[in-house]
């Protein structure tokens, strides 16, 4: 089996350097780039599936990077970065990003991480070959779990894969509401804790998405202090 190929963006060499030989001893291919015009020249030749990238570099920051890169693709994001702050995770998010690890991290959880975010790319992503057959349709929306498209009204809208995944979970269940905690639990496939932001955060971009107006949406409606839901039609 061909080794997943994962790219680390960071302009400290020691860092990617670090990164590149704990990912390698995973058994990932690992390509290094050092400023953000490099990494998306890489994104457009290689067939990359996981990105690695911090935010402060030269040419080109990790956060615009994350924004040209996904005007494309839906390769799972993790921003690492030394920005503590929740209004700077939000902000990542916010940009596309679908994970934000801050600095110094622990290698073990950085890595599960990784794996939590690889697992889902390929189960739901574009290399998804079947075995979860079927479209789901709702109204005006239209998801299909084996080509991952989606139509709002007959017009493709592009997801993220975390987009995509709770997109999936709530149209499985229309009517249904979910936590913040049961959707990230269930699309990020680990364990939640203060994970409302994050989660808030992917919704906002989703109304944006598929809704005529986000602020009175049609299908995916907040159920304040419990949770989310998609409107059955």
């Amino acid at each position: 089996m061909t080794a997943l190929k994962i790219l680390v963006v960071d302009d400290d060499v020691e860092i990617a350097r670090a990164l590149e030989m704990l990912l390698k001893r995973e058994g990932y291919d690992v390509i290094k780039a050092h400023d953000g015009i490099r990494a998306l020249e890489i994104v457009e030749s290689e067939p990359i599936h996981l990105i690695l990238l911090d935010v402060m570099m030269p040419k080109l920051d990790g956060l615009s990077a994350t924004l040209r890169i996904r005007e494309g693709k839906n390769i799972p994001i993790i921003i690492l970065s030394a920005k503590t702050e929740d209004s700077d995770k939000v902000l990542g998010l916010s940009m596309g990003a679908d994970d934000y690890v801050t600095k110094p991290y622990n290698p073990q959880e950085l890595l599960a991480r990784v794996k939590s975010q690889l697992r889902r790319y390929m189960e739901l992503g574009t290399h998804h070959d079947g075995g979860r057959d079927g479209v789901i349709r709702n109204g005006g929306l239209i998801l299909d779990r084996q080509t991952m498209q989606f139509s709002v009204d007959g017009d493709s809208v592009k997801l993220t894969g975390k987009e995509f995944g709770i997109m999936e979970l709530l149209m499985s269940h229309p009517g249904v509401v979910f936590s913040s905690e049961k959707i990230y639990e269930r699309v990020w496939q680990e364990s939640a804790y203060s994970v409302e932001n994050t989660v808030m955060v992917h919704i906002r971009r989703i109304r944006e998405k598929i809704e005529i107006n986000p602020k009175e949406p049609n299908y995916l409606k907040v159920v304040w202090g419990i949770g989310y839901k998609i409107e059955k039609f």
